[in-house]
């Protein structure tokens, strides 16, 4: 048994603003609400290694890991999986940018992932938290992208 999303947005904004702003890493903690930090600690080509560090949670826990992502300008997918894995047994994400016929762009993420069996919650749990987290984040991205977009115009 594993976990699994599928969450998407549309992005009224041009393709390659919304790649880019969401592509850029170190820019991370001012288009998320829930990231203090990043930090790159290696570039390998495209593909990057680097530590997100949470702003604290409810009960003052910090949370922070190491993911590896390769974006692909070409397709405008990105592929990542954590290094450190904390909870999970494993965490990948798959991200998709589509141009939208009636307009807009669709920015997907799909996640896979398993907990460990002495993770705080389970799979349907972390599902629950991810899917409720992920549009909060998700509609958090489209104003910033948005009004960037609206000013460059």
């Amino acid at each position: 048994m594993a976990g699994h999303t599928d969450n998407s947005i549309v992005i009224d904004a041009p393709l390659e603003t919304v790649w880019e702003l969401t592509n850029d890493l170190e820019n991370w903690p001012n288009l998320f609400s829930e990231y203090a930090s990043v930090d790159v600690l290696e570039r390998d080509g495209a593909t990057v290694t680097f530590r997100l560090t949470m702003h604290p949670d409810e009960n003052g826990t910090v949370w922070s890991w190491v993911s590896r992502r390769t974006p692909d300008p070409a397709t405008h997918t990105v592929d990542a999986y954590r290094v450190e894995t904390g909870p999970f047994e494993f965490m990948d994400i798959h991200w998709e940018y589509h141009q939208e016929p009636a307009g807009g762009v669709r920015m997907r993420w799909v996640q896979d992932f398993h907990m460990k069996p002495q993770a705080p919650v389970d799979d349907e749990g972390m599902t629950g938290h991810l899917n409720r987290n992920t549009l909060v984040q998700m509609e958090l991205i489209k104003s910033k992208v948005e009004a960037a977009a609206r000013t460059s115009r």
